[in-house]
């Protein structure tokens, strides 16, 4: 009986231990990066836009487009028009910017691209920062700055 018992349990301890050694380890999964405002805190400039579904475009030449985060307050100058309102980071890496930016009016040479500046800014978007680059994308697009 003895010897049945041992030729039963042998070859399942063997076969468990190899199913335990076998199997992957996964590492784990890093941690998701998140953000305070005090990580956006400053003056950033814009580098280039990339709406939704179209192609990366570089800040216009001579043209103004700064975003500034002070105090819980958001600026952004748009060439010759300066909006501004409030933000907050929630789940550490969304921006929510607004809800409503009100922002002046003024026809600047760059009308076009400003629209598409802010209608991408507006509202919630994925922050990265990376060194001294600040990457806020949405379903809008991406907006791509660089620390003062």
């Amino acid at each position: 009986m003895r010897q049945l018992l041992f030729s039963i349990a042998l070859p399942l301890l063997v076969a468990a231990l190899t199913a335990a050694c076998t199997q992957s380890v996964s590492s784990p999964t890093p941690a998701s990066v998140s953000y305070t405002t005090a990580q956006l805190e400053g003056s950033w400039t814009l580098a280039s836009i990339a709406p939704s579904g179209g192609a990366s475009q570089d800040r216009p030449f001579n043209a103004v487009y700064t975003l500034t985060f002070n105090d819980g307050k958001m600026t952004t100058r748009a060439d010759c028009n300066t909006c501004g309102g409030s933000f907050s980071v929630s789940a550490g890496a969304v921006l929510t910017a607004g809800p409503n930016l009100a922002c002046t009016r003024a026809a600047c040479p760059t009308m076009a691209f400003e629209n598409t500046y802010t209608a991408i800014l507006s509202g919630d978007s994925n922050i990265v920062v990376t060194g001294s680059t600040l990457t806020l994308s949405s379903s809008r697009g991406t907006l791509q700055f660089v620390r003062n």
